[in-house]
């Protein structure tokens, strides 16, 4: 019997982003489809099947960028067409459970300040420390100032 792993998914004009919750995860298989078929599994801790399948709500380029870390694997899929995407699924019925918004990697439309950096700067994908701590995002540049100064 397979499970499901937690998802998390956000996106800018050009890209969505998918962070698989698995730690420790072994023999990942992952497929990517032009049409937008996403296909995930692996084994995560004893031995338990966990796979997913989504259908994106556009097209995508087949090649994607992955990032495994101890307690997730994080995909960078590259969008066919540069469009804001209005949900992350083709289907308009309200998603599996399982699927959530990153709200750490989030971005409103009118958020993305330079479109044309914005594509082309991959160190928000790649400075993404997957092998941190549950408390990642807790600390705040002014409580980094006042540690600094200490």
């Amino acid at each position: 019997m397979s499970h499901n792993p937690e998802v998390l998914w956000a996106q800018r004009s050009d890209k969505v982003y998918l962070t698989v919750a698995l730690p420790d995860a072994k023999d990942i298989s992952v497929k990517c489809e032009p049409q937008g078929l996403f296909t995930f599994s692996a084994l995560g801790a004893q031995g338990k099947l966990f796979e997913f399948s989504l259908e994106l709500y556009g097209k995508v380029v087949p090649e994607y960028r992955k990032n495994v870390g101890l307690r997730n694997i994080i995909f960078s899929i590259q969008k066919e067409e540069r469009s804001w995407w209005p949900r992350i699924l083709k289907s308009e019925e309200k998603p599996a459970p399982y699927i959530k918004v990153d709200w750490n990697k989030w971005c409103d439309e009118d958020e993305e300040v330079n479109s044309e950096t914005a594509s082309d700067d991959e160190s928000a994908f790649v400075d993404e420390d997957c092998e941190s701590s549950d408390d990642d995002g807790l600390l705040y540049l002014p409580d980094l100032e006042k540690a600094r100064n200490n």
